[in-house]
């Protein structure tokens, strides 16, 4: 008699669950939705962001309110955002600095974002660029470690935090071409250490080609090579790390968008619909093209989830290899 009372009032309650996540679905949403960009203003993070949250809030019919929340390479943000409620009106943009390699880097922080955030999906992914302040002497990449040998340790090269990217890309560059060069991390990503760069405040960095295009394009900064595997349509004229032998560092910085864990599965399969419907568009992608930035969209939420386990794999094992810590 008891299993068959546990047996109805289970099916009672899948019912009700099943009815709550049809009107979140249906509902959702009623009220201003949190977007959280990890990073400050003038950032590959921040460029994607703020263009995918306007056309996210057209198509949900509610606005996003962009949310910088810069810190430990991206990572702050993340933690504020897997702290919230999950009711889907807080969204997180993170990247693989921010989701995959900080963890490996900031080891006594809580979270852990493959636990904590449920994945919506990819969206972008942003090529990086080796460039130079343009009173570097230098204008390839050979010439550049023929100096850094020179001057072993003189050269000095910013990047968006210890746990970043761009960061461990320099770290395989210098260990590959067997330099030594003085790092020089900045907080608040891309934007500050660019804004470093172009003052003559440090000398090279890898970065987000989106972050540095214009300043290239107006003789502001050099670019050296790019690590897509082709030629950026924006920078024709720069050559690929592929190119130049160095096939350690092909590919570029992924973006995508995460819930707080346990937020209702319908509500995660709505965001993901009108996000695959936005970045569609042909005006975002031609926003984003302008940037030097790919459109990349993953086929389900449960495709992004995995991808992003087999990144933290990879990463844990880069970080790990190229000794990196957080300064």
């Amino acid at each position: 008699m008891h299993s068959r009372i546990e047996t109805a009032l289970l099916a009672v309650c899948a019912l009700l669950l099943s009815a709550q996540e049809a009107i979140a679905q249906g509902n959702y949403p009623q009220k201003p939705v949190r977007f959280i960009i990890p990073f400050a203003p003038g950032g590959a993070g921040d460029f994607v962001g703020r263009i995918v949250a306007l056309k996210l809030a057209d198509l949900l019919g509610q606005p996003m309110v962009v949310d910088n929340r810069p810190g430990a390479s991206g990572f702050l943000g993340l933690e504020i955002g897997a702290s919230a409620k999950p009711d889907g009106y807080t969204i997180v943009l993170g990247n693989n600095g921010a989701v995959v390699i900080s963890p490996a880097v900031y080891t006594t922080s809580t979270v852990r974002p493959t636990r904590d955030l449920a994945a919506i999906t990819q969206i972008v992914d942003v090529p990086s660029a080796l460039v130079v302040h343009p009173s570097l002497p230098v204008k390839t990449v050979r010439e550049l470690i023929i100096l850094a040998k020179k001057e072993p340790g003189k050269l000095n090269f910013g990047s968006p935090g210890s746990a970043s990217g761009n960061r461990l890309e320099m770290e395989v560059f210098r260990k590959t071409a067997g330099i030594e060069m003085t790092h020089i991390p900045y907080k608040g990503g891309a934007g500050p250490a660019v804004t470093a760069l172009v003052s003559g405040e440090t000398q090279l960095m890898f970065t987000t080609l989106s972050s540095v295009v214009q300043f290239v394009k107006a003789l502001r900064l050099r670019a050296l090579a790019v690590t897509s595997p082709v030629r950026a349509a924006v920078l024709p004229d720069v050559p690929t790390t592929t190119e130049l032998g160095i096939t350690e560092l092909v590919g570029g910085s992924w973006q995508g968008l995460f819930f707080p864990k346990d937020t209702p599965a319908a509500i995660v399969d709505r965001v993901f619909a009108a996000t695959q419907k936005a970045m569609a568009e042909e005006e975002v992608r031609r926003r984003l093209a302008a940037g030097g930035v790919d459109v990349v969209i993953s086929s389900a939420p449960a495709e992004f989830t995995r991808f992003v386990v087999s990144e933290t794999q990879k990463w844990d094992k880069a970080v790990k290899d190229s000794g990196a810590t957080a300064d």
